[in-house]
């Protein structure tokens, strides 16, 4: 058990995602980025399960099967692709749906500060885009905010954070659609 480190990095991590969301135009929608790791449900289980390398849901995922914080926190958290499904009518089943920018912009934000905290001192702007690709053809995500989260990332990759920040800001700004 392990809550002292684990409260260390999830706040250090939603430090980073509140200034990438800054970076981004969307500073406000920042300061509320992942409050729910604070809820008993989600904290306790973080310290449990910390190792500081990668996400205490794999641990308990491992453990249990399943990660019950893992749900709560895609449940209530509009950046995490896996909020966005729902029962569709007309295929009669559950769907992805289109996020919007928003929050795509914001689980962008998420993921390049995650790969700055796991990473620390090796981190590179691909490594987030790395990340992202093995396991790309077994998302159940919306292929449009699929797309789009890969191009970002490949931005970031080539061009780097202030070209692809900006880049996120003023299609924010203008309100654009991706």
């Amino acid at each position: 058990m392990h809550p002292i480190k684990h409260f260390k990095t999830i706040t250090k991590h939603r430090h980073k995602v509140i200034a990438h969301c800054a970076k981004a135009g969307i500073f406000w929608q920042g300061l509320f980025h992942d409050l729910s790791k604070y809820s008993p449900r989600e904290f306790w289980a973080g310290a449990k399960y910390y190792k500081g390398t990668e996400s205490p849901n794999v641990g308990e995922r491992k453990d249990k099967g399943y990660s019950e914080a893992w749900l709560h926190h895609k449940g209530v958290n509009k950046h995490h692709f896996e909020y966005w499904t729902d029962y569709s009518v007309v295929e009669r089943r559950v769907v992805p749906i289109k996020m919007p920018l928003r929050y795509v912009a914001e689980m962008f934000c998420d993921r390049v500060a995650a790969s700055k905290i796991y990473n620390g001192d090796k981190y590179t702007d691909s490594d987030a885009l790395n990340y992202f690709l093995p396991s790309k053809a077994m998302r159940f995500i919306h292929t449009e905010t699929s797309d789009f989260l890969e191009k970002l990332l490949r931005m970031l990759a080539d061009e780097g954070e202030e070209k692809t920040f900006s880049y996120l800001r003023e299609i924010i700004k203008k309100n654009e659609e991706y």
